[in-house]
């Protein structure tokens, strides 16, 4: 849950691009005969042009996550990305998602340990005590393996929808750079990494052990984390999740380092990281379970040890299609997604109505709209991605938003009303409904 008691960030309107009011009218047509799922289509989809975007003098664009005057990296990827299928024929889509490209790598530069930034060196932070090395433009540096890979991720999914090659300068090349150096270090934690982090608040999960450098792991070829795309810190800090991302932003930015670099030495370095990285998964990331089968851990430390569950927040192992690392019927994501939509899973809450996901992010038996709409956009089954579509839309409590975690039993209690990754991915699953023709008036 976030603190809402902090400094804001006034956010100019600018119009809607083109090609997004074009899309809302084509789903208020469509979903005529559906007007609460029309609205809060209208609501959410542009929720994050409308309320978190800043186009900056720079070129650069600054997304801040809603209730927060910060930017995540991997918020402000999920907050905008729906919108990329959008950009190849719209100049200003193009400016606002290069920008936010943009702005990604400049951060990386400052500080590839760091999640979440100011707009300015204003020097503000979430925890201004936290014992780290820090930044006046750090909002807060808990190293999570993922936010890298989402910057990646944009770029590399803007550059296939438009062909636009103009982000890959050399600032785009050695922030990637140095994003290999990085994770060249975390698989090597203890040996090679100066990476420290205590937050004394008395909060276990918001702070690393061991005096910063947290519990021991085995090096594997797997890279260490410190904290999981919750914001939460790991158990056992070989999150596999954010695993499998490494290793699909490895694979993409080898197209990059091929057909736009030429430079096959960063083509191979990549090749050996990713090589390295799956194999690992394979050895140490994966159990035969004696219910399910053959299926995925959410954490491990290389030593034999691991954690079974899953959390709310991507990446986590019910996206694994999602951010491309496997097909949606792999046997062994079908055998885990079995276990992640079941009792057995700690973080599944089973109501009267209604069950679902949550996340020890959030208190017991809050279940969360992240959670469902990535049911639906990694479900094969229609009858699946409409069921998460109906439970959402039955859930925003009258407010016309998504929100983070509400309780199960009772969706007028939630956390965060002002929230714009849920928002956007409501949004995106319910235009995938669309495109699918799942929605139409019959």
């Amino acid at each position: 849950m976030k603190d809402h008691r902090l400094p804001t960030i006034d956010v100019p309107k600018f119009p809607l691009p083109q090609a997004v009011q074009e899309a809302l009218l084509e789903a208020e047509q469509r979903l005529a005969h559906r007007p609460k799922l029309s609205m809060l289509f209208r609501n959410c989809f542009p929720n994050t042009l409308e309320t978190t975007t800043r186009l900056l003098d720079d070129g650069t664009t600054f997304v801040l996550t809603g209730d927060i005057p910060a930017m995540w990296l991997r918020d402000s990827v999920e907050q905008v990305i729906h919108y990329v299928p959008f950009a190849k024929a719209d100049k200003e889509l193009q400016r606002i998602l290069e920008g936010v490209i943009k702005r990604h790598m400049f951060y990386i530069q400052i500080d590839p340990y760091a999640n979440a930034f100011n707009e300015t060196a204003n020097d503000w932070h979430w925890n201004a005590t936290d014992e780290t090395t820090t930044s006046p433009w750090v909002w807060e540096r808990k190293f999570e393996l993922d936010s890298m890979c989402f910057s990646f991720r944009l770029a590399y999914h803007y550059w296939k929808e438009t062909g636009r090659t103009g982000i890959f300068d050399e600032a785009f090349k050695d922030a990637l750079i140095s994003m290999l150096d990085v994770w060249r270090i975390e698989q090597q934690h203890a040996e090679l990494s100066a990476y420290r982090f205590q937050r004394h608040n008395g909060i276990m999960i918001d702070t690393l052990r061991k005096q910063g450098l947290g519990m021991p792991v085995n090096n594997v070829g797997l890279i260490w984390s410190g904290f999981r795309p919750s914001d939460d810190a790991c158990d056992f800090h070989f999150n596999i999740p954010s695993n499998m991302f490494a290793v699909v932003t490895l694979r993409h930015m080898q197209e990059i380092a091929r057909y736009v670099y030429r430079d096959e030495h960063l083509v191979t370095r990549m090749a050996q990281m990713e090589e390295e990285i799956q194999h690992a998964i394979e050895l140490y990331g994966m159990i035969n379970h004696q219910k399910y089968g053959r299926m995925y851990v959410f954490e491990t430390d290389g030593y034999g040890n691991h954690i079974l569950m899953d959390d709310a927040g991507t990446p986590n192992l019910m996206s694994a299609p999602y951010i491309g690392y496997c097909a949606p019927d792999d046997p062994a994501y079908l055998n885990t997604r079995a276990f992640i939509l079941s009792e057995d899973n700690p973080y599944y809450y089973k109501g009267e109505k209604l069950s679902g996901i949550g996340s020890p992010h959030t208190p017991p038996d809050y279940v969360w709209h992240l959670a469902y709409s990535m049911q639906g956009l990694t479900a094969v089954n229609p009858d699946e991605i409409l069921r998460m579509i109906e439970i959402m839309e039955s859930t925003d409590a009258d407010t016309g938003f998504m929100h983070e975690g509400f309780h199960k039993d009772d969706p007028s209690i939630f956390t965060r009303d002002w929230f714009a990754w849920s928002n956007s991915q409501f949004a995106q699953l319910v235009w995938k409904a669309l495109q699918l023709d799942l929605l139409d008036a019959k």
